[in-house]
């Protein structure tokens, strides 16, 4: 059945991924774009905190991760907010504009403090850029189809992300770790926004369609009328599946800030070529990237609650597995798992997300869930390196995977199916 829009703005107007296709698959490719801005830093910013900047404590070195975290985090907050008052196309474009000297300022950055401030900026972009395709494809996509395209979103942005990794370390093996990896960087960031301006469509629309179709299921209170308040109070703490879902998504975003920040330093103190650093750095988000495209179809015919939960446990089995061994041929197994469970978690947390927020209000919830996901990449960047200067790098990462499993736990404890057929 073809649904058309029926306010008179916006005449053939159609929910679905087949109906959209052209423009669900250009907003895929920018995602990757996203994707690959962060994946340039994966390999060779920890090594350059170290090689150039000789930083003495692994707190220092991991300030920009906390840098990033932080300022993506609240960004997340304000870009669902302003994509409803503005509309998605202005705050993608903003994210893009905003990224425009980053790759330079990472390349000759004369000191540390250059790279933080890089940072910021790249977590202003992701929180604007990432959260803005995430919710543009939620619009276009229609409930049936939710966690396919929240696969396809997060598989694109992170395969390029790995792609990225590996390339930077393969580049900086050769050419050295400035300015050349970032050289990258710069060539995403010109094409993507020329992309968003001449070629991407407004979706904005599309949700307000949905709204006017949107059957609120018996027994549930989250009506339209919601404030900004009430929708952040429900996201983090009142809705068992909105705030469950809160938690996993942080906690899997610490588990991210230890592999981006604390993982190579383990990798380099055992002797791991750059190039082989890469190759790690790289196989965990190409498998999580990967991976999504099933994961996200599968919870559509499955559900969300149990392959969180699998996904969390199977984390903090990686991360052990990461501590415990000392050999490339064992770590390289454990980035796998590690992605594996990355994948199952992370389309569906978003999906979980989208099944219960009003489409009304549900690119505020994507961006509150958001700012409490992207929190994790601060408080593991401060956990981590905190753990690692006073204990050591394997303590911080054993603490680290006894909170993932605590988490899964607590999904299994407290998060309810939200699938509609389920």
């Amino acid at each position: 059945m073809t649904h058309h829009a029926t306010d008179g703005t916006s005449p053939g107007l159609r929910l679905g991924l087949r109906a959209n296709l052209a423009q669900f698959s250009l907003l895929v490719l920018i995602n990757a774009l996203v994707g690959g801005m962060l994946g340039q830093e994966r390999t060779v910013l920890p090594l350059l905190a170290d090689d150039v900047f000789h930083l003495s404590t692994a707190t220092l070195g991991l300030t920009y991760i906390l840098a990033f975290g932080a300022t993506k985090a609240v960004t997340n907050f304000f870009a669902g907010t302003w994509s409803d008052r503005y509309g998605r196309k202005p705050v993608l474009i903003a994210g893009w504009l905003i990224a425009l000297p980053v790759p330079a300022m990472l390349a000759w950055g004369p000191s540390w403090g250059w790279i933080i401030a890089a940072n910021i900026l790249l977590g202003l972009n992701q929180g604007l850029t990432w959260s803005t395709t995430v919710i543009m494809k939620i619009d276009l996509a229609g409930p049936e189809r939710r966690g396919l395209a929240m696969g396809f979103n997060e598989a694109a942005g992170y395969v390029a992300v790995a792609a990225t990794a590996m390339a930077t370390g393969a580049i900086a093996e050769h050419a050295g770790l400035r300015p050349e990896p970032f050289l990258l960087g710069a060539a995403y960031v010109v094409l993507a926004l020329g992309l968003t301006t001449f070629a991407v469509r407004e979706t904005r629309d599309h949700a307000r369609f949905e709204a006017t179709r949107h059957r609120i299921p018996a027994g549930n209170k989250h009506n339209a009328e919601l404030t900004t308040g009430q929708i952040a109070r429900l996201t983090s703490l009142s809705d068992k599946a909105l705030s469950a879902a809160s938690q996993a998504g942080m906690v899997n975003n610490l588990n991210d800030a230890l592999a981006w920040g604390i993982f190579p330093l383990l990798f380099a103190a055992h002797g791991l070529s750059i190039a082989q650093i890469g190759i790690l750095a790289a196989l965990y988000p190409a498998v999580w990237g990967a991976g999504q495209m099933l994961t996200g179809w599968w919870s559509d015919h499955i559900g969300r609650k149990h392959l969180i939960t699998t996904g969390m446990l199977l984390q903090a089995a990686a991360i052990a597995l990461v501590a415990a061994s000392t050999t490339f041929a064992v770590w390289a197994t454990a980035q796998v798992l590690l992605g594996i469970g990355t994948a199952l978690v992370y389309p569906t947390l978003l999906a979980v997300i989208g099944d219960v927020a009003h489409p009304a209000w549900r690119a505020r919830a994507v961006g509150v869930y958001r700012l409490w996901r992207d929190g994790g990449f601060a408080i593991g960047a401060l956990l981590a390196g905190a753990l690692a200067d006073a204990y050591s790098l394997t303590t911080a990462i054993w603490t680290i995977a006894a909170l993932t499993a605590a988490s899964g736990l607590l999904v299994a404890v407290r998060m309810y199916e939200t699938h509609p057929r389920n």
